[in-house]
């Protein structure tokens, strides 16, 4: 069985890797034999130690997702990556009656519109390839299913990120290339850090969730590796919750 989830000789491609989500998700992938390339905007090296302490290689890309960006280039520096995860995404809380439009176009360029853009290019050089191997898998959120509140930007990208990983799928199968989404619950990650601070918000989080707990970047760890897997290719087009039962609630 370990063999259906070996991805020794691949390479994956992962923004926003140097902490959380992206690190756990890189490491869940070199573990399972992949070499990472970490695109983002910050210094990666705590994720490059722990990479390559695993045997794998780790490479950094240097970009500011917020700005415009040449993504076939960068997939080019990248290698061509095997696996691409469109994970780095940033979240601003406003009344909407106060919301900046700034605000609104740095949320939705680096959880949207720079996740499109890659994964187009990644999929274009890899139909030049014709390698018949590909994945996309996009990180999608709890509020890809639910309006939330003081996050209107946030939830529009999330809600974006499902409907573009079905669109996506659709074209890309009959290359090999599939194209699916994780729903995280709630996470112990940087973006939550307000959240798990309010103590009101916070015991009204843990209550609804089943499993009684916050999560954890490895708790995605089966999910990715089920998803990146050579042997999932009759896979695409779904979002996969893992939320400790918060949507049964």
């Amino acid at each position: 069985m370990k063999s259906l989830f070996d991805l020794t000789g691949k390479t994956a491609l992962v923004t926003g890797a140097r902490t959380g989500l992206g690190q756990g998700i890189a490491l869940a992938l070199a573990e399972a034999g992949a070499d990472i390339v970490g695109l983002g905007s910050s210094d990666m090296s705590e994720t490059r130690e722990m990479v390559t302490g695993l045997g794998r290689s780790f490479a950094f890309i240097k970009a500011d997702l917020t700005q415009p960006i040449d993504a076939k280039a960068l997939i080019a520096e990248a290698g061509t990556p095997d696996i691409l995860v469109n994970n780095a995404g940033i979240i601003r809380r406003d009344d909407l009656l106060d919301a900046k439009m700034d605000d609104w176009d740095d949320v939705l360029n680096i959880n949207l519109r720079a996740a499109y853009q890659l994964s187009q290019s990644f999929a274009q050089a890899l139909n030049d390839k014709n390698t018949g191997y590909g994945r996309i898998i996009n990180i999608a959120s709890m509020l890809s299913y639910q309006g939330g509140i003081r996050v209107a930007s946030y939830t529009a990208s999330k809600h974006g990120i499902v409907g573009l990983t079905k669109a996506l799928a659709n074209e890309l199968a009959p290359m090999g290339i599939t194209v699916n989404a994780i729903a995280p619950g709630y996470m112990d990650t940087d973006n939550t850090e307000a959240l798990r601070a309010d103590t009101v918000r916070n015991a009204e989080i843990l209550n609804r969730i089943p499993a009684g707990r916050w999560g954890v970047p490895k708790d995605l760890a089966t999910a990715v590796l089920f998803l990146a897997a050579p042997a999932s290719s009759y896979v695409t087009a779904t979002t996969v919750p893992v939320d400790g039962g918060w949507l049964s609630r």
